[in-house]
């Protein structure tokens, strides 16, 4: 699941104006990219989410947010076949089509969730990679994620049927998506055992106000040099600084995810970000975003927005640097 971001609310620290059309009159040169260890991916340090395309988000809109993206340095989408029952990674499809980029996106998707193809059965997931790369208008996925742990099927049928694919060039590398430490250990030895390709990326929520990661995840992936993609960044939408108070949350259709952070320590976090934004002259999100790129192991964490004047932002977190006493203070309180 990825973060939804949400204008900032009159409580955040005023920034200058940065929409995309200062980006476009200003201009800015687009951070080093980072990679996908053993694959030969480089990626932008953050991948654009395709979750919201084709239900809150339109095509049209869709379609505008990827342009903005791609002109701000981006190259790497993420999406899975059950997003909006398939149709986000039509969308995604049709937009690369026609703008015929598709050698210079690192497309990523998941499979174990759909409807039409539940589970990773090795004919599951055989059947759930056909159909997302028809939909997606090509003929290989860079990155194929396991998006569930289905431990009703052994590991050895799942990751033998990945390898297949693999071998067939439908798919480049895989990774896995909500396993735990244990998981990823016996996934690691099951592949080792069978000779098949390696897992090379994992996808986990980790953010300021979600740091469960670090006390198991991060040593497992560290030790097997996975590329980490943590989705929920920006805690729901919490850590942009809009959300503040219960009230606040009434309304929003992340209510779910914002209102657990909603508390002492949440407004401990964000009079930190609060500061920090303000000595660098940036957005909330864009601290808290760089915060996590400054993480062992990070290498593009997985963001969505409702507009494309959103992203300027956003795309910004590469570049920030932190003094050391703002990466103290941000570790401080963050600090469950």
């Amino acid at each position: 699941m990825e973060t939804r971001i949400v204008p900032p609310s009159s409580a955040a620290v005023p920034v200058a104006p940065t929409t995309l059309e200062t980006a476009t009159i200003v201009g800015r040169a687009a951070p080093a990219r980072r990679e996908i260890t053993g694959t030969g991916f480089q990626v932008f340090p953050l991948a654009m989410s395709g979750k919201r395309f084709g239900s809150t988000v339109s095509e049209t809109g869709a379609g505008e947010i990827l342009d903005a993206y791609t002109a701000l340095g981006g190259n790497m989408v993420d999406t899975a076949d059950s997003y909006s029952d398939g149709r986000s990674e039509q969308i995604i499809g049709e937009w690369m089509h026609r703008r015929g980029n598709r050698d210079h996106m690192v497309v990523a998707t998941k499979v174990g969730k759909s409807a039409a193809h539940p589970g990773l059965s090795a004919s599951a997931i055989a059947s759930a990679v056909d159909d997302s790369l028809r939909r997606l208008r090509t003929d290989r996925i860079d990155l194929l994620y396991l998006h569930i742990d289905d431990e009703s099927v052994p590991f050895e049928e799942t990751l033998l049927a990945v390898d297949d694919l693999i071998r067939s060039g439908k798919v480049r590398t895989f990774g896995m998506s909500d396993h735990t430490g244990t998981r990823l250990l016996a996934a690691r030895i099951a592949c080792a055992l069978l000779g098949v390709a390696p897992m090379t990326a994992l996808q986990n929520e980790y953010s300021l106000m979600k740091r469960d990661f670090e006390r198991d995840l991060a040593r497992v992936a560290g030790q097997q040099g996975l590329a980490v993609m943590p989705r929920f960044p920006l805690a729901g939408g919490f850590l942009t600084g809009a959300y503040r108070t219960r009230a606040s949350i009434a309304e929003s259709s992340a209510a779910e995810y914002i209102a657990p952070h909603v508390g002492r320590r949440g407004r401990r976090v964000l009079q930190a970000l609060d500061r920090v934004a303000a000595a660098q002259h940036v957005a909330q999100a864009t601290v808290a975003l760089a915060w996590l790129l400054s993480r062992p192991g990070v290498v593009a964490p997985v963001v969505s927005v409702s507009s494309a004047d959103q992203l300027f932002d956003l795309m910004a977190a590469p570049e920030l640097r932190f003094a050391r006493h703002q990466l103290a203070e941000l570790e401080r309180t963050s600090a469950s």
